[in-house]
């Protein structure tokens, strides 16, 4: 379960477009992303980036898209989610639901609690993990374990993590924007290993840590608005 967009933040989105250019970036696939700001979100906003870019649409329409099948392969991406399953089998957490890999267009999304969690199941996991450190311990292992892939594992959001090539992080969605001087990202996950990280210190982007919706839309209005 995901939590949507408030009115007042759709709103004021809708008052920052006559103004600038606005893009959407996110690890989750386009089903998710419109569960989250509204399902006319590919006609909300300038832009929109699911899975980092590598499924990307312009005024509504699709421009590109990648296949981590492609890239890797099917007998890899078998080693990859083998070796996974296993590790979270084995995992010792007080709680675990199901989907714990989904398989998206350009992207492995691994949760070891399960995507099919309730709200407040992802609350109380997410302040297990800060003090467990699950995900960043998986994330050490399957680094070390897949280095020759040449692969890289983000974490991102409440629950999961993202494992994706090389370089199909977040600045991936930066290829469609050649045409704009001035870049401004503003990112929750700024920190090193976070899913913002890579695309907050390109050097193609202003980059701003937001810890909310409300404070994203203080620091779009006194930059942009004021």
């Amino acid at each position: 379960m995901l939590q949507g967009v408030t009115t007042k933040m759709l709103e004021f989105m809708r008052e920052l477009r006559k103004v600038v250019t606005i893009g959407v970036v996110g690890g989750s696939d386009l089903v998710k992303i419109s569960e989250q700001l509204g399902n006319t979100v590919i006609n909300d906003y300038d832009y929109v980036f699911a899975e980092n870019g590598l499924v990307a649409y312009r005024d509504g329409k699709l421009i590109g898209t990648e296949s981590l099948k492609s890239f890797l392969g099917e007998e890899k991406l078998q080693e990859i989610i083998n070796f996974t399953l296993h590790y979270i089998a084995d995992l010792d957490i007080p709680i675990k639901r199901g989907t714990f890999i989904e398989f998206r267009s350009g992207m492995l999304n691994v949760s070891p609690i399960g995507r099919n969690c309730s709200q407040e199941e992802r609350d109380e996991f997410e302040k297990y993990d800060k003090v467990h450190n699950i995900r960043p311990k998986m994330v050490s292992v399957l680094r070390e374990k897949f280095a020759h892939f040449n692969l890289t594992f983000s974490i991102g959001g409440q629950i999961s993590f993202d494992v994706f090539p090389q370089g199909w992080d977040k600045t991936y969605c930066l290829k469609y924007l050649d045409e704009f001087q001035e870049i401004h990202f503003f990112g929750d996950k700024t920190y090193k290993g976070g899913n913002d990280f890579e695309i907050f210190e390109s050097e193609r982007t202003k980059g701003h840590t937001v810890t909310s919706p409300e404070d994203t839309l203080n620091q779009c209005t006194s930059i942009f608005l004021s």
